[in-house]
């Protein structure tokens, strides 16, 4: 009898010693919780983890193709499924098309993704090399063939030492915004390398501002020289605007073009340069 005894007392000793403290089981119970959450949502990623089968491509295209877009898309998949496939990966991908200027990727359950094309709308014609858009940007750095030469030939021309693109186009946005309302529009914008400004109108009459108070002689041409022009395109060469009170007219046909001064100023104009 005092055997059994003892031996429940060595027994009931055992498994208290077995016990574990209640912190220790709170941290394995979580730690239960979550492997068990884990698993579940292991189970469902695969579960929704489709193959993607279908794309749709939208958006107002006129330069990329929706097979240009799938192929790339297709490129960048590398085997994801629909909850795995890297989002911002084909986005970036999709970007670097030329005509592109953003791409929206989603999914689309569920097998499909879903993505809206943005092209690049071109403004203008780039040193002859390329396209730029209206933030600067050129989009194109060659015309690879006649499609895109049609285009550029129908638009403006700018042209200027290279990284200064969207100051020329900075430039050309706001003196086109100017000239609109007078009836007249730049066909090209030129910033040498010395730092002087000249522009063409579609009449065919050439302007030039020179390297020095650029804006303000914009101003004077808009206010004085574009009346004059307006009524004798046809017979204006040039007209320089690298006067302190006046601007000269180069007439066609004419060896030395006469000075107009502005109403008011008196004296003869000189010549800033």
């Amino acid at each position: 009898m005092a055997n059994r005894r003892r031996n429940r007392r060595s027994a009931g000793s055992a498994l208290a010693r077995l016990a574990l403290p209640p912190r220790v089981r709170w941290v394995l119970l979580r730690l239960t919780g979550v492997i068990c959450v884990g698993v579940m949502i292991a189970v469902l990623v695969r579960a929704a983890n489709q193959p993607i089968e279908h794309i749709v491509v939208s958006g107002s295209l006129q330069h990329v193709t929706a097979t240009q877009v799938e192929d790339v898309v297709r490129a960048e998949l590398a085997g994801a499924g629909l909850v795995t496939v890297n989002l911002p990966r084909i986005s970036h991908a999709l970007d670097r098309l030329p005509w592109v200027d953003r791409a929206a990727v989603q999914r689309s359950w569920p097998r499909g993704l879903a993505i809206q094309i943005l092209e690049q709308v071109a403004i203008a014609g780039w040193d002859g090399t390329g396209l730029l858009n209206a933030r600067g940007e050129q989009f194109l750095t060659r015309l690879p063939d006649a499609g895109v030469d049609a285009i550029a030939g129908n638009l403006p021309q700018l042209a200027g030492p290279e990284g200064l693109e969207q100051e020329v186009t900075a430039r050309y946005l706001t003196m086109q915004a100017r000239l609109a309302p007078l009836g007249l529009s730049l066909s090209a914008l030129a910033l040498d390398e010395r730092g002087a400004w000249n522009f063409a109108l579609k009449d065919g009459v050439m302007v030039r501002l020179g390297r020095s108070d650029v804006d303000a002689r914009f101003d004077r041409f808009a206010l004085a020289a574009s009346g004059l022009v307006r009524t004798r395109a046809g017979d204006i060469g040039y007209v320089d605007m690298r006067y302190g009170n006046g601007f000269a007219v180069g007439w066609k046909g004419a060896r030395v073009p006469p000075v107009q001064p502005l109403a008011g100023t008196g004296g003869h104009p000189h010549f800033n340069g």
